[in-house]
């Protein structure tokens, strides 16, 4: 998700609310690119994160803190010199550029009061902190850009500051129909696409989203709208804009399965069905998006290593288990083989020395059967043969039956920890897993002492009725809290034929209502492999219905009789514990 202006612009909003007339007591600079105000306002200490970061440039308000180093930079220095104590006076965002001017007041070295800018840009490789006087005069930046570096602008202290206009696009806060109607009709590319290109601040999912709101398809030819189209969309443009004039934000992640993929500041349509979870601050989304974000992907490098043994193995059964099943295929010639052995031992006089095959009326159809004969050998030895070959197929059968269910066993099994492997939360979670395929030979035990302790819990919620919901996170815990956990007469989901978690729901003897049951669905369908699915089916029977084979695989279990529920994968009627 790209920080686009209209980010920018909840940004200016919220932090208008919250910071104006609040006084800057700290300043920090905690990595290279990276400033931390603290500012005092009405309502307590505010922390006001900003990073020039080139990978991930970020501005919003925090709780948490960062430890500093012993020695400040010069660019904090300065910044402590002017800025501490200072009023800041407004945020401001020029049109819907990924510009913010944190605009505060100050005694200068004279005792006189001076107006200073703190200019966050949000440009990608491009992002900086700069320092600028009331007269525009750059006084420093956290990053300097020298004429060597950049021939549109130079960002040096005693230069004047400007925004380059490199990209002459225009401002959707003073859009024009006819500029519009001009704009799409000289442009042969998507809709989509003219709309981020010719406008300041709209990233391809707002015009993706500006085209759903306008009952358009994004992807049509920008000159093949109609009239009465570029008036729908025209005002669609104004709706949103209307928006951000008024700040009537509503900030939202959006999820596929549990993974953050997309953030936005007002409610999209476009995402109508999809996951999503509401924020009542921008600044609130930004932090836990980039640290769930962050999280995901820490763990997806962290479980490389068991996802690499475990795909590897997968796939060696796959491979396996096609081979079986031809082989299994191969095997359906048995019987024809015995019929032939029998109606040769039975007929099989009727042939002569040096036949090569042999027409008989097969009392089973009732019908002539045509049998291929070794012209060297004798109808009986013939019919000798053919029973070889059915006792070989019929052994074959026999024991690929057994090796198919078992490698059919493995292949679920293997995939229910890939599963796990995307739940995965923390080390403790992963250490449970290693566990698993340590116990399933797939990784050799370095420990000789035996098992390590493991402290990962299964995940715990409850619903508005005060029912508790758990989930195993594992096959371990699956197990754990199907046979452990749970009471018979509590409540037992799974997805339906796919990997998934066993989900828990406690009854403590209440009968529970219909609308939390579905909840339950929701969240087996939510930890699932179907978590990403607009719609998964969902088993749910009693716990005493549910039973473990001998031997079985960890997570494995069989039931026999259950009830089924469609449901939408999902997690937000749910209170964690």
């Amino acid at each position: 998700m790209a920080f686009d202006g209209i980010t920018v612009s909840a940004l200016k909003f919220e932090l208008n609310e919250i910071l104006s007339d609040g006084r800057v007591s700290k300043i920090a600079q905690p990595e290279q690119d990276e400033l931390m105000l603290t500012v005092k306002t009405g309502t307590g200490q505010k922390r006001l994160l900003i990073s020039a970061s080139a990978s991930l440039p970020l501005i919003y308000l925090t709780d948490s803190n960062k430890t500093s180093p012993a020695t400040a930079p010069a660019f904090c220095m300065l910044l402590r010199k002017y800025l501490t104590g200072a009023r800041i006076l407004s945020v401001t965002q020029p049109g819907l550029e990924r510009v913010l001017h944190i605009n505060m007041e100050h005694r200068d070295e004279m005792g006189d009061m001076a107006e200073y800018k703190l200019i966050v840009e949000i440009m990608g490789k491009h992002s900086n902190i700069i320092f600028v006087r009331s007269d525009g005069v750059i006084l420093d930046s956290i990053k300097h850009i020298s004429g060597a570096v950049s021939s549109v602008r130079e960002v040096l202290p005693g230069r004047e500051y400007f925004l380059p206009d490199t990209q002459s696009k225009r401002d959707p806060l003073s859009i024009d129909a006819d500029e519009l109607g001009s704009a799409l009709s000289s442009q042969s590319g998507p809709v989509f696409k003219t709309l981020y290109m010719t406008y300041t601040g709209i990233s391809p999912m707002y015009a993706h989203e500006l085209c759903y709101d306008a009952d358009l398809d994004g992807d049509r030819g920008s000159n093949t709208l109609s009239g009465p189209e570029v008036t729908g969309l025209y005002n669609s443009i104004v709706g949103m804009s209307d928006k951000i004039r008024n700040g009537e934000y509503s900030p939202e992640i959006i999820y596929e399965g549990n993974v953050p993929v997309e953030y936005c500041a007002f409610h999209l349509g476009s995402y109508e069905g999809s996951h999503t979870v509401g924020f009542d601050s921008i600044s609130r989304l930004l932090e836990n998006y980039y640290a769930e974000k962050n999280a995901h992907v820490n763990m997806h490098q962290r479980s490389a290593d068991l996802r690499r043994i475990v795909t590897t193995a997968l796939e060696r059964d796959v491979k396996k288990y096609d081979l079986q099943v031809r082989q299994m295929k191969d095997t359906e010639k048995k019987e024809k083989y015995r019929i032939w052995g029998e109606l040769l031992n039975s007929y099989g006089y009727s042939a002569r020395p040096g036949d090569r095959e042999i027409t008989i009326l097969n009392y089973y159809t009732g019908q002539d059967e045509k049998i291929p004969l070794d012209e060297n050998l004798s109808a009986q030895q013939n019919a000798q043969k053919y029973y070889e070959k059915y006792n070989k197929l019929k052994r074959t059968y026999e024991a690929l039956s057994k090796l198919t269910v078992e490698v059919s066993m493995e292949i679920e099994h293997l995939e229910s920890v890939l599963t796990a492997l995307e739940i995965a939360a923390d080390e403790d979670d992963l250490n449970q897993i290693r566990e698993e395929l340590m116990e399933s030979g797939l990784i050799r035990r370095k420990n000789t002492s035996g098992k390590v302790k493991l402290v990962s819990r299964p995940l715990h919620f409850v619903t508005d009725g005060d029912f508790h919901i758990y989930v195993g996170k594992n096959n371990i815990q699956n197990d754990e809290l199907t046979f452990k956990v749970a009471n018979g007469g509590d409540w037992w989901f799974h997805a339906k034929k796919i990997p998934g978690s066993h989900v828990i729901l406690k009854t403590e003897g209440r009968e529970v209502p219909d609308h939390v049951f579905e909840i339950a669905a929701s969240a087996a369908g939510y930890y699932s492999k179907g978590a990403a699915q607009p719609k998964v089916e969902i088993d749910y029977v009693q716990r005493k219905e549910v039973k473990k084979p001998a031997g079985a695989k960890p997570g494995y279990v069989i039931y026999y009789t259950n009830y089924s529920m469609t449901v939408e994968p999902g997690i937000s009627e749910l209170r964690p514990v």
